[in-house]
């Protein structure tokens, strides 16, 4: 097997997938890997899921620069590789755009963005496509996310307290961990038929307003 056949099926991918399918391939695996998803306690899992994701990153990177100059893959028997970016580096955002609190996005397309650990509190989102959006840690305190579209959006241990989330769709999305303290979610799709599609697990809804307009206690 190739160096390049590797990093393909690292990503679980056929050689020649566009770079579209590299980026969400990316996004699934992390997504599966990520250690908070994982029992603290166990080391042995914390320590592949680490390295999956060092794995998972150097795929991405490689592929990702193969695809941006054209160049055939057997420029790398002639430099070694760059060393892979650790988890903490891919998702750290830069620091000049981290503090988006109170912009306008509203309507906005941000459809597969990497938006964790961003600052969004109090942002207007009204609207906005947020699909598959990956929002990790991301503050949306008193953000204005009133039917945005959150299917499958990943928000674990997002800050969503007293957050405007009326008639939004969740379908899909993961709120694990989140804090959703105060937060209105009265309209909110959540559910097809009594099946809830929603993740909430370890959630804090204390004060919330439900999809049916009841307050969580």
């Amino acid at each position: 097997m190739s160096e390049l056949e590797r990093y393909y099926r690292v990503l679980e991918l056929e050689v020649g997938a566009t770079l579209e399918e590299v980026n969400q391939a990316y996004k699934d695996l992390v997504f599966v890997w990520h250690p908070d998803r994982l029992p603290k306690d166990n080391v042995r899992l914390q320590q592949k899921a680490q390295d999956k994701l060092k794995a998972i990153n150097e795929a991405r990177e490689k592929l990702r620069s193969l695809n941006g100059n054209g160049k055939a893959h057997h420029v790398y028997h002639h430099r070694p590789p760059e060393p892979p970016k650790s988890y903490q580096e891919t998702h750290q955002p830069q620091k000049q755009n981290s503090d988006l609190s109170g912009k306008d996005f509203s309507r906005a397309n941000l459809s597969n963005k990497d938006l964790s650990g961003r600052n969004l509190s109090y942002a207007n989102l009204s609207g906005a496509n947020l699909s598959d959006t990956f929002m990790h840690k991301v503050i949306l305190r008193g953000a204005d996310l009133s039917e945005a579209n959150l299917f499958r959006a990943n928000l674990l241990l997002a800050d969503l307290r007293e957050a405007n989330l009326r008639s939004a769709n969740l379908i899909g999305a993961d709120l694990s961990g989140a804090d959703l303290r105060g937060a209105d979610l009265t309209g909110a799709r959540i559910r097809s038929g009594d099946r809830l599609l929603v993740k909430l697990i370890g959630a804090n809804l204390s004060g919330a307003i439900m999809p049916d307009g009841l307050v969580h206690r």
